[in-house]
């Protein structure tokens, strides 16, 4: 759903990003080495949607959640983000590790947002099990 909606704001002309919690993280840690993160932060204001796929498959230690919290927060109420996770708000502190500052991202990526609730059974789970039922 996430990439069919980025998708058609492509279409539509919007200038959007696609990608992983853990690849974005990546890219913080490295500009925070390297001095560049307020370049990085305006490059990433840009963007009209942010598409983070795969939020809560990794954890990470307090300076990266730290990141990623202030990075997110600048779009808050200001520019589009779509969030993919398979974990309940009430999970993220397992992925934070901080209570407060979980509790203050959720409150902010939740202001004024559309939640979407996915429930069933995995859409690549079936076309496996029918790969290899065709076996």
């Amino acid at each position: 759903m996430a990439i069919g909606l980025g998708i058609k704001a492509c279409l539509q002309g919007y200038k959007v990003l696609f990608t992983s919690v853990h690849g974005l993280l990546t890219q913080l840690r490295e500009s925070h080495s390297n001095h560049t993160l307020q370049r990085l932060e305006a490059k990433f204001e840009k963007y009209d949607l942010v598409i983070c796929d795969e939020f809560g498959y990794v954890s990470f230690d307090k300076n990266g959640a730290e990141l990623l919290f202030n990075h997110l927060s600048l779009r808050a109420g200001r520019k589009s983000t779509i969030i993919t996770t398979n974990l309940g708000f009430d999970r993220w502190q397992e992925i934070f590790g901080d209570p407060v500052l979980t509790a203050a991202l959720v409150d902010r990526i939740t202001h004024r947002a559309h939640l979407v609730n996915m429930e069933g059974d995995s859409y690549r789970l079936k076309e496996t099990k029918k790969m290899m039922s065709e076996k």
